[in-house]
C-alpha cells in the first residue's frame, strides 16, 4: 500500500513538473520568483483537485461497470443453471431410491459379518470379528442385516404390484427378443462390425440381467438363511440332507453376489471413467440429458415426444 502511494505521488510530481515547465514556456519574458511560485502553487492544487475528481468519477464508472458485469453473469448462470435442471430426467422415484438404499446398506452388513463365518480361518476374519465384539455381534449384525434385506424385498414387491410406476418398470424389466437382439447388435459393434450400438429404451438387457440376479439372489438368499436360522424348526419338518444343501446354497450365493456387486457393479456405478467416482442418480433419482440420449435414446425420443404433446394440448 505505501509503495503505491510513494509511486502515484511520484508520477503525480513528474506530471505538475512537465506541465509547469509547458506553461512557463508561454511567458515571453522571465517571471519573477514569487510570481513563478504562485503559479506553481495553482498548478499543482489544480492538478491535485482535478485529479482526484477523474479518480473518483473512474472509479465510480469502474464500480457501475463491474456491478453490471457481476449482476449479468450471476443472472446468466441461473438461467444456464435452470436450463441444466429443466434438462434432467427423473429416472427413478423416491421409492426406489430408498429400497435401493436398504439393499445397498443390508448387503454390505451381509457381506462384512458374512465373509469370516465363510473363511473363519483369515487373519483378516479374526481381525474383525475381534473389532466387532467376537462372533456372537457378528452373528447379531447379520441377522440385523437380513432383516433389512427381508423389508426391502417386501417393501419392493409391494411397490412392484401396487404402485403405477412399480408396475411399469416390472413389465419394462421382462426380458424380450428384442434384448438377445441388442446384445448382437453390440457385440457387432464392439468387434468394429457395426457402427451403430443397440438402442436401449428405459432398460437394457445389462440392466435387466442385474435386476434378475438380484431378485433371485435374494430369494435365494432369504430362503435359505430363513432355513439357517431356524434350524430347529426346519429340522422337526425335513431331512437333515436339505439342511445342508441350504447351507451349501447360502454360502456360495453369498460369494457369487459379493463377487458380482465387487466386480460387476462397483465397476459400472464407481470406476467408469465416464461417471468416477460415482453416478448420483441411486441419491438425487435424476439423470442428464446426455446420458439420457447416450444411454436411452428410445426413451428419451419418448418422453420428448409426451412433453412436445402434452405442450401442444
Amino acid at each position: 500500500m505505501e509503495d503505491r502511494k510513494a509511486r502515484r505521488k511520484a508520477f503525480l510530481d513528474e506530471f505538475i513538473k512537465d506541465l509547469e515547465e509547458e506553461i512557463f514556456s508561454q511567458f515571453d519574458q522571465k517571471l519573477d520568483e514569487e510570481s513563478a511560485q504562485s503559479i506553481r502553487q495553482t498548478i499543482r492544487e489544480r492538478v491535485l483537485r482535478d485529479f482526484q475528481d477523474e479518480t473518483g468519477e473512474l472509479i465510480n464508472r469502474l464500480k457501475k461497470s463491474v456491478t453490471k458485469e457481476i449482476a449479468s453473469k450471476v443472472t446468466r448462470d441461473e438461467k444456464l443453471k435452470k436450463k441444466a435442471e429443466e434438462e434432467e430426467f427423473q429416472r427413478f422415484n423416491l421409492h426406489f431410491r430408498i429400497q435401493h438404499i436398504m439393499i445397498f446398506t443390508s448387503v454390505i452388513i451381509l457381506i462384512l459379518t458374512g465373509l469370516p463365518l465363510k473363511f473363519p480361518d483369515l487373519p483378516t476374519s479374526t481381525g474383525f470379528v475381534s473389532i466387532i465384539g467376537g462372533i456372537k455381534s457378528s452373528r447379531l449384525l447379520h441377522r440385523i442385516g437380513a432383516v433389512i434385506l427381508i423389508a426391502a424385498m417386501a417393501y419392493h414387491v409391494i411397490y412392484s404390484i401396487l404402485h403405477r410406476e412399480g408396475r411399469r418398470d416390472l413389465i419394462l424389466l421382462i426380458p424380450r427378443p428384442r434384448d438377445f437382439l441388442n446384445l448382437i447388435q453390440n457385440i457387432k459393434y464392439f468387434l468394429g462390425f457395426s457402427h451403430e450400438k443397440a438402442r436401449f429404451g428405459r432398460f437394457s438387457y445389462i440392466e435387466k440381467f442385474d435386476y434378475w440376479a438380484v431378485y433371485w439372489g435374494c430369494v435365494v438368499m432369504i430362503g435359505t438363511g430363513a432355513i439357517l436360522w431356524f434350524e430347529n424348526l426346519f429340522l422337526n419338518i425335513f431331512p437333515k440332507y436339505m439342511f445342508d444343501i441350504s447351507k451349501e446354497a447360502h454360502s456360495d450365493e453369498a460369494l457369487l453376489a459379493t463377487l458380482a456387486i465387487v466386480i460387476w457393479h462397483f465397476y459400472n456405478v464407481h470406476l467408469n471413467p465416464d461417471i468416477f467416482p460415482m453416478s448420483w442418480t441411486w441419491w438425487t433419482g435424476k439423470i442428464s440429458k446426455e446420458e439420457m440420449i447416450e444411454h436411452h435414446p428410445l426413451e428419451y425420443e419418448e418422453t420428448t415426444a409426451e412433453n412436445a404433446k402434452d405442450d401442444a394440448m
